[in-house]
């Protein structure tokens, strides 16, 4: 097959989807986070211009196989975007080298038809922080923090990024909404007093993190996961490789399984306790928006990792790029 301008064939699958590029903090972003300077929690307007955002540009429809394309930006574009549709379970997944380094701010989105899991199996999951250390290996921290509204709350993640780059973490801001068949979660960076940058770990920034669950029959769904985020430093050219070759892939096939395990392992814990469905059940602290302020990229460090070589990892299943 012919390689793609830019980007490079997949393994069982003979098509690709093309990248946009987008510019800025902000670009591409209003309408569905605050502008910086304005900290809010999201409201409706802003759940429909993420669904719209997920819904943009042309998915290939791939039997049984994975489509994988990555275009370089025009120069003086900072942000890369790489774009994973799935249209099947059990695809393996290569392609070329891309010379480039990643820059500073990367941009993720895949989609994927779940022919066996209910659209509110999958909601559960994204939501359900206790269960994420039964299936996330990547996880190193993640809990919550506080809640802002009877749907937002304030959130720590941090995560193990491929060898030998630094970990990374992220505090976030998450609202949520259902609505005509949508499960819609939404996130981005935020300030709090009690969670500073800590100096083991590079704080990143989630410029917009979120899920768009539609639910496509009563046991079946499709998943849209976008991700634009400012990793604070220059990633070698092999991370955006194994992300888009295996790290991704990866994370949907266990995401699957977690799904598929997941009614089993709620009846042994707290069955009934889902206080993203049912707010009167959320013991979190009470937080005033006011009190936070969103994260700026340009007042965190950059870091250089650019240079860096891939190195064995005995757990080949660990390293991501995002939350």
């Amino acid at each position: 097959s012919q390689r793609p301008p830019g980007g490079f064939d997949v393994a069982g699958g003979g098509g690709s989807c093309s990248c946009r590029p987008l510019g800025g903090d902000t670009a591409g972003l209003r309408g569905t986070v605050p502008v910086l300077g304005c900290m809010e929690v999201p409201d409706a307007a802003a759940f429909r211009a993420f669904r719209q955002r997920c819904q943009d540009g042309s998915w290939q429809r791939e039997r049984g196989g994975l489509a994988v394309s990555l275009q370089l930006p025009p120069p003086g574009c900072a942000v890369h975007q790489l774009k994973v549709r799935v249209g099947g379970w059990g695809v393996c997944v290569g392609g070329g080298d891309l010379e480039p380094a990643l820059s500073s701010r990367c941009s993720l989105q895949c989609r994927m038809d779940v022919p066996d899991v209910p659209a509110e199996t999958m909601y559960d999951v994204l939501h359900d922080s206790e269960y994420r250390g039964e299936w996330d290996s990547n996880v190193i921290d993640t809990h919550n923090i506080a809640q802002v509204a009877d749907n937002a709350d304030v959130g720590y993640y941090a995560w193990r990024c491929p060898k030998p780059l630094k970990n990374r973490d992220v505090v976030l801001l998450r609202a949520w909404q259902v609505e005509d068949g949508y499960h819609t979660i939404i996130s981005f960076s935020i300030k709090h007093p009690k969670y500073p940058p800590r100096k083991d770990l590079v704080r990143a920034v989630c410029l917009l993190t979120g899920y768009l669950v539609h639910s496509t029959g009563p046991n079946s769904c499709s998943l849209t996961y976008l991700a634009q985020v400012d990793p604070k430093g220059s990633l070698p050219k092999w991370v955006v490789n194994k992300a888009s070759q295996y790290l991704v892939p990866q994370m949907l096939k266990k995401l699957h399984k977690a799904c598929v395990q997941y009614p089993a392992w709620k009846q042994q814990h707290n069955v009934n306790m889902k206080p993203w469905l049912y707010p009167e059940q959320n013991k979190l602290p009470m937080l005033a928006v006011s009190e936070l302020a969103l994260q700026s990229a340009a007042s965190l460090e950059n870091i250089d990792e650019s240079s860096l070589a891939e190195e064995k990892d005995e757990s080949s299943d660990r390293g991501g790029l995002e939350n």
